[in-house]
């Protein structure tokens, strides 16, 4: 199974990560429909600014430390402060909470 397996195929970033040279601060692995999703989250999420979806080997390309977040479990999230911390993992809180 390659890294971040979706029912599409594809993940979600933003134009800024893919385009912009922004880096991915944020991953979350959605336990709701298992998509994954790769953000700066400094700006790249805000009202207007539409996802896009990629391959994941894009996003592996501009950046190979992501590899080591492919076995994050469904509705968890890894995040940094910038692109030169190591990553922190947690549950994200459920919809009930």
């Amino acid at each position: 199974m390659a890294p971040f397996e979706t029912p599409s195929g594809l993940v979600f970033t933003s134009e800024q990560v893919m385009y912009d040279g922004w880096s991915i601060l944020n991953v979350t692995h959605d336990v709701d429909d298992g998509h994954w999703q790769f953000i700066n989250g400094w700006g790249d999420t805000e009202d207007g600014m539409k996802p896009i979806l990629v391959h994941a080997q894009h996003l592996i390309e501009l950046d190979p430390s992501l590899v080591s977040l492919a076995d994050l479990p469904l509705g968890w999230r890894a995040w940094r402060t910038d692109a030169e911390q190591p990553w922190t993992r947690e549950a994200q809180p459920s919809h009930e909470d």
